[in-house]
């Protein structure tokens, strides 16, 4: 276990590096955070995959963010985690000098790519995971292939992604019983994946809220972004206890996005544009216009 702790507002923090486990302590019934815990941060728009419901409209000619020099990520609280993705992140050409800068700097970057790239830049995931460069990988389910997931063996940390509606259930259950994390996705119906919403879609939601209660059984974690809770209310699961346990607040509460290829700011990835503010050099104020906007 590499456990690191830090005090942020009127609590403290502990965090395992190695499971990604955190816990929030203070004597108080209620927890205000000076800094965001985490983000997403969006570092690019390129990708060559096409997928028709990406709600990022990412490209193949899509504009890489000028991530070296963007300065509030040296105002960020040492271990705050970064979530980051794109578009394909592992095209940014300077991903690996970025990572390093973190690195130093103290925080914990995660990053999301899609399955395909995973298997096509293994060796380069590989290198980013030995290195501390990231310490959690999300990778999106294309397919639940054999060689996918003797590959997913190589990287403890690793969580497959699945966006509610997308994947259907048959898929998932070739994923049931393999000791993997999990975590869904909500369905986001605007770019292109308002034009990809269809009957068929919602026909993989409601099949998936049905599933839920079983499929929960078959991996070692199921986890949830702030939407797909909305959209599967996997709260009828579990007591009133257990949810304060593991919920981790609202979006906006301890977290933000931040796009870095547009300069903006946001709640989340879901906010509409005209919701966005534009990149500052200090995270200090944009998060406290985030909290003000979410309170």
């Amino acid at each position: 276990m590499r456990l690191v702790k830090y005090k942020n507002g009127n609590y403290t923090v502990a965090l395992d590096l190695d499971s990604g486990t955190k816990i929030r302590k203070n004597d108080l019934d209620f927890f205000e955070p000076e800094y965001p815990e985490s983000m997403d941060v969006k570092i690019t728009n390129c990708c060559d995959m096409g997928c028709k419901f990406c709600h990022e409209n990412s490209k193949p000619d899509g504009k890489h963010g000028d991530i070296m020099n963007a300065k509030f990520i040296e105002t960020l609280h040492p271990y705050t985690e970064l979530a980051i993705g794109g578009g394909n992140p592992l095209a940014h050409p300077d991903l690996i000098p970025f990572l390093e800068k973190c690195k130093k700097l103290k925080l914990i970057p995660s990053m999301t790519i899609n399955q395909v790239h995973f298997m096509r830049d293994h060796e380069k995931v590989k290198f980013l995971v030995d290195n501390k460069l990231i310490y959690g990988l999300g990778i999106s389910l294309v397919s639940a292939s054999d060689e996918f997931l003797e590959r997913v063996k190589e990287f403890p940390n690793a969580v497959i992604h699945v966006i509610n509606g997308v994947q259907p259930v048959s898929e998932l259950r070739k994923l049931y019983d393999k000791n993997i994390k999990l975590l869904i996705l909500g369905y986001k119906e605007f770019r292109r994946g308002k034009d990809f919403y269809s009957e068929k879609v919602i026909e993989g939601k409601s099949e998936l809220f049905k599933e839920l209660p079983e499929l929960s059984k078959h991996f070692a974690v199921v986890s949830f972004d702030n939407l797909a809770l909305k959209q599967l209310d996997p709260k009828r699961m579990l007591t009133q206890e257990e949810w304060d346990k593991y919920y981790m607040g609202n979006d906006g509460t301890m977290t933000m996005f931040i796009d870095i290829v547009n300069k903006q700011f946001s709640t989340s990835s879901t906010t509409p544009e005209d919701k966005r503010h534009d990149m500052l050099d200090d995270i200090k104020p944009m998060f406290d216009i985030i909290r003000l906007e979410n309170k």
